[in-house]
């Protein structure tokens, strides 16, 4: 049992195995050893456990992506104008508009708004439920003399000034501004006027489309690095599981596809014809209706809000840290408040001041006209784009070394090592005989079903023994 004890003991000491044991120490020590080891050891470590930098390996994916190689077009047909002779009533009177004032209308709604902004205030310990410092104990805080700043959820050894405040008032939008319309009446003239008898009109010539085509290299799957293990002295070796493993740079891979693409668009030449026309005496409009507008005022409220004005300022050492002079035995700490609101209501415009437009018919004369049916147009007919599926493959996440969670000493037992060797042999692997020591044979079998299931290399991973279908502790 003493040779297994040293040689997972060993082991340990390769891989680089950080354990994490219950051991009294007294207060000033287990900070200063906590202070040297930050940023070496593995975050959020439990007692009784140990964990190792492993290599975690690059995770990819195969994705199909839609390429063009035709981009869609248009086919243009040409409809020409239609007429037929008709009887046609001229106005001689123009038609007009009557405007009509429509007022604005409005709705209320609710507004949040802060009244009190987040702070820190001084609590007598750590927890919601502790109570505030006193002014007596403020005062000798001052007194003692306050740090400049401080963060929520630190805590002290002496006393503070808590953040001070002012009430201020606040205009706040009541009833938004508007408008009040007042409009007028149109006024006419009789005048000879030309009277339209044949509408103009255009012919459509079509000018077809013009294509080229081109050749795209489109990437099918980008450069990247990967591990693999080495062949010589020469090249790196990873210390955290003793093999000679390199970093190679796979190239990119791409694809030379042929597209057909629009030089210039189709398009139409249009041809004028004239229209024909005819004198008659009409009523013609002088003068339009108009509107005239006036602004209406906003109308405001007013709030009362509390303003932080000075920030909370401490005069003692952070706790845990020796300083000069007496400690008083007390701990302070910053507690964070949140901020307050208070929800108003304002009336806002939902609908602005308009006008409302009647319609004042006009008078007409019936002539004789070759009236236009419908005018000449063009008909556009898509030609869809043309597309091939190209297959990409795209990098999810980079290997990486990590801790994990691992067997050492600390959390295995001879029984442990024996059933993780039958469940390597159940899977196809040869980590030698199951005599319960975890040796080279265990670990290179180990290694080997770790890289083929994808998993986290480097140290015999609590993931991996999980992966074999092994309980620890159950």
């Amino acid at each position: 049992m003493e040779n297994r004890k040293s040689s997972l003991s060993a082991h340990a000491v390769a891989m680089g195995i950080a354990c994490s044991l219950v051991i009294s120490t007294p207060l000033f020590a287990a900070e200063k050893d906590a202070s040297f080891g930050a940023g070496l050891l593995p975050a959020n470590a439990r007692a009784g456990e140990c964990y190792a930098k492993v290599m975690v390996p690059a995770v990819y994916k195969t994705i199909n992506e839609k390429v063009v190689i035709a981009e869609a077009s248009e086919k243009i047909e040409i409809i020409p104008a239609k007429y037929e002779q008709s009887e046609v009533r001229v106005p001689v009177m123009q038609e007009a508009e009557k405007l009509v004032a429509v007022p604005a209308t409005f709705e209320t709604v609710k507004e949040k708004i802060e009244i009190e902004p987040a702070h820190t205030v001084w609590k007598l310990g750590p927890g919601k439920n502790a109570r505030n410092v006193s002014d007596r104990d403020l005062a000798i805080a001052i007194a003692t003399g306050l740090p400049k700043t401080v963060k929520g959820g630190q805590c002290f050894n002496e006393f503070l000034k808590p953040a001070k405040f002012e009430s201020k008032a606040e205009k706040i939008l009541k009833t938004a501004a508007s408008e009040k319309i007042t409009t007028t009446k149109p006024q006419y003239k009789w005048v000879e006027d030309k009277v339209l008898i044949k509408e103009a009109s255009e012919k459509i010539v079509e000018v077809p489309a013009k294509y080229e085509t081109i050749t795209e290299k489109v990437l099918e799957s980008p450069a990247y690095t990967t591990w693999k293990k080495g062949r010589g002295l020469n090249e790196q070796v990873d210390n955290a599981t003793g093999e000679i493993m390199c970093l190679v740079e796979i190239p990119a891979k791409y694809t030379t596809l042929k597209k057909r693409v629009l030089k210039t668009s189709a398009t139409v030449k249009k041809i004028s014809i004239p229209a024909e026309y005819k004198t008659v005496r009409v009523q013609k409009l002088l003068k339009p209706a108009s509107e005239s507008r006036a602004t209406v005022e906003a109308e405001y409220q007013t709030v009362t809000k509390r303003a932080k004005v000075s920030d909370a300022r401490v005069s003692w050492s952070q706790a845990g840290v020796s300083s000069e002079g007496k400690a008083t035995g007390r701990t302070y700490c910053m507690a964070s408040i949140p901020a307050k609101y208070k929800t108003i209501t304002k009336r806002v415009i939902k609908d602005k001041a308009s006008v409302k437009k009647v319609e004042v018919p006009a008078r007409f004369k019936s002539f004789s006209m070759s009236k236009l049916v419908s005018a000449p147009s063009e008909k556009r007919i898509p030609i869809p784009a043309k597309h091939k599926l190209v297959k990409k493959h795209s990098k999810v996440s980079a290997a990486s070394q990590q801790w994990r969670p691992v067997l050492c000493e600390t959390n295995t037992t001879p029984e442990l090592v024996t059933q993780i060797q039958l469940g390597l042999q159940k899977a196809g692997f040869k980590p030698g005989t199951a005599d319960g020591v975890l040796g080279h044979a265990t670990m290179s079998a180990a290694d080997a079903y770790q890289r083929k299931h994808n998993l986290p290399t480097g140290g015999l991973t609590i993931l991996t023994i999980q992966k074999l279908g092994i309980s620890i502790g159950g």
